[in-house]
């Protein structure tokens, strides 16, 4: 409760404090790279983890143990004249109230986290220059991270935080990026790259879906160690709004995007809920994710 309190006096009172907000976790997978050579990954290892965690990136006033905590995976899969081609798989969590349990809030995979690197380049973020693909790249995940962890915090509290990201992409659509830098950022290339993505959360037509981030966390998660049975209600009584989103925007990710982070845990709150709950749960799971019906089915079928 102590985190949700500050936040809520830091917003009200508008008070400017400096701190990290985010603790990132960075592994570089070079495997697939011929050679001997390794220092320039562990380098670029370490320029990332510092950039990610020593950089100022809002006015709120963060202490050690409020930090987002995150784990940034990077497979490198080619290297050509200083063009490395990558895969990302980003993960957040926030914690649980009086619980030592921690919830998944982002769970990612940029399948086109391509980037110029020498090894010693410092990485320079500027919002409206755009000089390093890979800088920018890491601030747009910085900002998503922490507007999707304020938004679970405060109703669409994250908005601010989407914004800037919303700037860098358009920054970047007109940067002049190398090779194959600009994949990712180009309008409609994808319905699920980073373009895509600050697309739905800054879409009028997920406000309800962002509103129910927001209650799913706080009323349903931080409530259930006081009251599980109306912690779970209030969850499931939200989930349609799941439904609501896939038909406001049928080719979206957003929905997508919740349940690659949620999926399990979802499966957790209700195999132990009512028949009711359980049959209206995986009813509204199996139209919006179909891919993964058989595991539904297997933990939420019968009493």
């Amino acid at each position: 409760m102590k985190r949700t309190l500050n936040i809520l006096l830091l917003l009200a009172c508008a008070t400017i404090l400096y701190a990290q907000e985010i603790n990132c976790n960075v592994t570089i997978n070079s495997d697939q790279i011929q050679g001997s050579n390794k220092s320039v990954f562990n380098t670029l290892q370490q320029s990332i983890t510092d950039f990610m965690n020593n950089t100022k990136w809002t006015n709120l006033s963060v202490q050690e143990f409020e930090r987002i905590e995150c784990n940034m995976s990077i497979i490198v899969q080619s290297v050509e004249s200083d063009i490395f081609t990558c895969q990302m798989t980003i993960q957040a969590r926030r914690p649980v109230f009086n619980t030592s349990y921690n919830t998944i809030i982002l769970n990612y995979q940029d399948r086109n986290f391509n980037f110029k690197y020498q090894e010693f380049d410092r990485l320079d973020y500027q919002e409206s220059n755009i000089t390093s693909n890979l800088a920018a790249m890491l601030a747009y995940y910085a900002y998503l991270i922490i507007g999707i962890d304020m938004d679970s915090y405060i109703k669409l509290g994250g908005t601010i935080s989407f914004q800037q990201c919303e700037n860098i992409v358009s920054a970047a659509q007109t940067a002049s990026l190398e090779g194959g830098e600009s994949t990712g950022w180009k309008a409609f290339d994808s319905n699920k790259n980073r373009y895509a993505v600050i697309h739905n959360y800054t879409d009028e037509a997920f406000r309800a879906f962002r509103e129910y981030f927001y209650e799913y966390h706080r009323y349903g998660l931080d409530e259930m160690q006081a009251n599980v049975v109306n912690g779970r209600a209030r969850i499931a009584t939200g989930l349609g709004v799941l439904k609501e989103a896939n038909r406001a925007r049928p080719a979206t990710y957003m929905v997508g995007m919740f349940l690659d982070a949620k999926s399990d845990e979802l499966i957790n709150i209700f195999s132990k809920g009512t028949a009711d709950e359980k049959k209206n749960v995986l009813t509204i799971l199996s139209d919006v994710d179909p891919t993964r019906l058989d595991k539904y089915e297997e933990a939420l079928n019968g009493d």
